[in-house]
């Protein structure tokens, strides 16, 4: 459980941390901020390629026979949460800002992680194949759900402006390289298998070369003065109080719906998750550089307290489940 739990709490949350730090401190100008855009746009494309690439098809058709628990994982990914980021508009200007409300609703349209889904699912005792599929499956359809839900929940607000110009960017930098990266998974899948560890470097090196281009940017056009430490607190708990109504919501639902443990297990940590490795680069590629600094933080705040939270409800769970096992072979050998 250990080994689970460390390989989740990486540096990697440091590094975030740190880049949003030196970002604060030198930000990028004049022409290295264009590089650095230019850098960043090429990194989303090749972060949506891999994607693609890892994501098996046929894992999800495979997963079909339990198509009533993957309904409800996608139900509490896809409209669930946005309903809860809209009911959060309510919380304007007193507690939230624009730009903070904004990131906390397009939080709540990004898709479910996948690696600590299926690790809090495997800690938990849990059915871990079951966790696979669902969050394969919510982050094969986020590519465009997302994006659809983003258009019609935030263009009207103002949050996000589209034109031409923004869905072709979605387009190229989301959806195209996507798809070439699943027409090419026959012939790369093994490469990709081979050097799983090198890639890594690549995925997490180019979420935090996102970071650093969209906080630059912001930093540039002064969001921070528009922020501050008791708003960002204020954030922190509406985040906390956003995962404890979804949590206690998918609890509730797996017993109405008379899940047996395993499979509510996947429910609760599937459904309540939020993917920071997608989320990032498509923020980027949806919002203005003016305020993409901003609408980030809540997804990045939202998500360090999802690993924390649901690393001691994994850990209880397993306790739970090795009390049970060991009452029964008490039991079996009286």
């Amino acid at each position: 459980m250990l080994r689970r739990l460390s390989s989740i709490f990486d540096l990697f949350l440091l590094a975030l941390a740190a880049t949003v730090t030196i970002a604060s401190l030198f930000p990028a100008h004049g022409d290295a901020a264009k590089v650095a855009s230019l850098a960043a746009e090429s990194a989303i494309a090749l972060l949506f390629f891999l994607y693609g690439a890892r994501l098996s098809p046929q894992q999800a058709w495979h997963g079909v026979r339990q198509w009533r628990l993957h309904l409800l994982v996608l139900a509490t990914t896809f409209v669930l949460f946005p309903l809860l980021g809209l009911a959060a508009r309510a919380l304007v200007p007193s507690v939230l800002t624009m730009d903070l409300y904004n990131g906390l609703l397009f939080l709540c349209l990004v898709p479910s992680t996948v690696q600590s889904s299926i690790a809090f699912t495997s800690i938990a005792r849990g059915h871990v194949s079951a966790a696979i599929v669902s969050a394969s499956l919510s982050n094969i359809l986020g590519i465009v759900l997302t994006p659809l839900l983003v258009v019609l929940l935030m263009n009207t607000s103002g949050a996000v402006h589209v034109d031409a110009g923004s869905m072709r960017d979605i387009f190229v930098q989301l959806l195209l390289p996507f798809g070439a990266g699943q027409l090419a998974r026959p012939w790369i899948a093994g490469l990709i298998r081979r050097y799983a560890a090198v890639l890594k470097v690549v995925d997490r090196g180019s979420i935090l070369l996102v970071v650093y281009t969209a906080f630059s940017m912001g930093v540039v056009e002064g969001i921070w003065f528009s922020v501050d430490v008791w708003r960002l607190i204020l954030v922190a708990l509406v985040a906390t109080g956003l995962l404890a109504i979804v949590l206690i919501a998918t609890t509730l639902t797996g017993r109405i719906a008379r899940l047996d443990r395993a499979d509510a297990i996947v429910l609760l940590f599937c459904g309540s998750k939020k993917s920071l490795a997608s989320g990032l680069p498509m923020a980027l590629v949806f919002f203005p550089g003016n305020v993409v600094g901003l609408t980030m933080l809540p997804l990045m705040i939202f998500h360090q307290i999802q690993l924390v939270v649901c690393a001691v409800i994994a850990a209880r769970l397993a306790r739970e489940a090795d009390q049970t096992s060991a009452s029964s072979e008490v039991g079996e050998e009286r």
